[in-house]
């Protein structure tokens, strides 16, 4: 498929073109996720720019190249007038709130436009599900996008985090993760996608970002964007082939989310035991220490006393 195909396939995506019609939906959501810096911006501004025509280079979503990312609200960027790419906040160390946060970006739970903020409380985050009830959102499809910069090492933290990223967002959304590598040139990409495909992704693509240092539009670079793009609503028709229920997929990623939480309260209940056992030692130790203290005392003074009476 060459380019001029990939755009239009793209620009004339229609959710009402299969055997079943839209069944509720009006809007693909193409949702990127990712550790901070990994260029989840750098990917919204390189789409946008692919299906415009010329090499007028816009930024759109504000990107650096650093360790450090900058999204800190969920914010959306239309493609099309039916897809729309969502830059959600990036993760630094993927705790269990950060988790938990990904996660109720993921379900929607978290309106667009909103600045993420990492809760310290379980609490809160189940009343910030509770508020998106008042406006609840049921016509979203839903395409979960995971993007990793290939000058990165996986660690074998990341290694057990990603996996279950991937896992879960399969229970959500009923779609694997779609993987994307940025900065082809700048490390073993081969190696990384390996990596990902052991995980269990089942689309892997390197891309090399535009940006407006280097914009001129290359036959690879923009044929490998527009292939994600392609890809995502490869799996928005496969689903759809299916009978669905907008409303009641959203209640199932209520209950995950839901469950989710209890379970890591109850993991982190559990642990508590083992994670106050230092706090207890310390105690311990200090009080140990003042009855030294208080016995050294009694000590020094009976020697003066003896002292006195010889």
């Amino acid at each position: 498929m060459d380019i001029r195909q990939l755009r239009e396939n793209i620009r004339n995506f229609r959710l009402d073109d299969g055997d079943l019609g839209s069944q509720g939906y009006t809007r693909v959501l193409l949702q990127l996720f990712g550790y901070t810096g990994h260029g989840k911006s750098s990917f919204i501004n390189s789409c946008m720019y692919v299906l415009e025509e010329g090499e007028n280079f816009k930024e759109h979503a504000e990107a650096r190249e650093t360790d450090y990312g900058l999204t800190m609200v969920r914010n959306a960027y239309p493609l099309t007038d039916v897809i729309t790419m969502v830059d959600n906040r990036g993760c630094s160390k993927m705790n269990d709130f950060e988790r938990a946060e990904v996660y109720a970006q993921l379900g929607n739970f978290i309106p667009i436009g909103e600045r993420v903020e990492w809760k310290d409380k379980f609490s809160d985050l189940m009343k910030a599900i509770e508020n998106t009830e008042l406006e609840p959102n049921f016509s979203d499809f839903i395409v979960p996008i995971f993007v990793y910069s290939v000058r990165h090492q996986i660690s074998a933290g990341e290694k057990e985090d990603v996996k279950t990223f991937m896992e879960n967002c399969v229970k959500m959304t009923g779609i694997v993760p779609i993987i994307v590598l940025t900065f082809k040139t700048k490390g073993d990409y081969l190696e990384i996608e390996k990596r990902f495909r052991l995980m269990g992704a089942e689309t892997v693509i390197a891309i090399e970002n535009y940006t407006p240092e280097s914009h001129i539009k290359t036959l690879g670079r923009t044929t490998d964007i527009l292939m994600v793009i392609d890809s995502a609503l490869r799996n928005v028709r496969f689903r759809l082939e299916q009978p669905r229920n907008p409303k009641r997929e959203r209640i199932e990623r209520k209950k995950f989310m839901y469950n989710y939480i209890y379970q890591i309260e109850l993991h982190r209940e559990r642990e508590k035991p083992e994670r106050e056992k230092p706090e207890r030692e310390k105690h311990e130790r200090e009080r140990m220490r003042v009855q030294l203290q208080q016995i050294q005392h009694l000590q020094e003074s009976q020697r003066r006393s003896d002292c006195a009476i010889l």
